[in-house]
């Protein structure tokens, strides 16, 4: 519990500073295993969040009508797609008819794709590469409403410090007025976007690649394409170096994600779209 106090107090203050804030020190709302204790939790939490800076219509419009839900739990505890071969995962996760249209995708946004590479000094296909693992070049971005998955994962006792902070980052998200929360809908472990950006990761890297003064991974492709571009830079991406397995660049491909196969596969689609 100590561990987890400390955790929350850094999120809290990394949230207070983002909002221009100073954060009090926060109480632990206590985890749980079942949908029992859920709304007694929630109610802990609102505090919490209070505590961290997060306004309170945010904890009133995005917290508070949260739901448990079980089938949030269930997806937790049977993950099988990183325990697939590289053949397999590439089948599922970057087949040929993705190679295809992520050409076409290079291809169709040459202008903006070239200006962020320019910018931030990863190549195009990297960025395409990944587009089309996550999301299929974002036509399946999911619609399960992230408060409510984040909330039921921070309240479960499984990895409840983890998600803890990464929903106190989603209801910064909405406080900042990136988004509203009627349309931070996502995949079910809360994340959010056409790459599929944890909340933590979007505050700290979304930019604001179409010039309207918001960062809206969901709707803004131009927003979507800079933000990931911008995430790999800042985790040490060397402009002009490979990024093939024992190349520079490939290290940095473990920081988006830490499944050996993903890093793999995510290599190979993105040389597949650059020959």
């Amino acid at each position: 519990m100590k561990a987890r106090l400390t955790s929350i107090r850094m999120l809290a203050a990394t949230v207070a500073l983002t909002l221009g804030m100073t954060a009090a020190p926060a109480l632990a709302a206590q985890c749980g295993n079942g949908p029992g204790g859920f709304n007694q939790w929630k109610q802990q939490f609102a505090q919490e969040a209070q505590r961290a800076g997060i306004s309170a219509g945010t904890i009133q419009s995005a917290l508070m009508p949260t739901k448990y839900s079980s089938k949030v739990i269930s997806l937790d505890r049977n993950q099988q797609s990183m325990k697939l071969s590289l053949d397999a995962f590439m089948q599922r996760r970057a087949p040929a008819s993705f190679v295809k249209k992520g050409k076409q995708i290079i291809q169709q946004n040459a202008s903006l794709l070239n200006s962020i590479e320019k910018r931030y000094g990863v190549p195009k296909e990297v960025i395409v590469a990944i587009w089309g693992m996550e999301t299929g070049f974002g036509r399946n971005s999911g619609n399960m409403n992230i408060f409510s998955s984040l909330a039921t994962l921070a309240y479960d006792c499984r990895r409840s410090a983890f998600f803890s902070e990464e929903l106190l980052a989603a209801l910064a998200i909405v406080d900042r007025g990136d988004m509203r929360p009627e349309n931070m809908r996502g995949a079910w472990a809360g994340e959010i976007g056409q790459t599929q950006f944890l909340a933590k990761n979007y505050l700290r890297f979304a930019v604001d690649g179409d010039g309207n003064g918001r960062r809206d991974l969901i709707n803004s492709k131009a927003d979507v394409l800079a933000s990931t571009a911008n995430f790999l830079r800042q985790h040490g991406w060397r402009p002009g170096a490979g990024y093939q397995e024992g190349q520079p660049n490939f290290s940095v491909l473990r920081d988006w994600n830490r499944a050996g196969v993903y890093q793999k596969a995510l290599a190979l689609f993105a040389s597949k779209l650059a020959n």
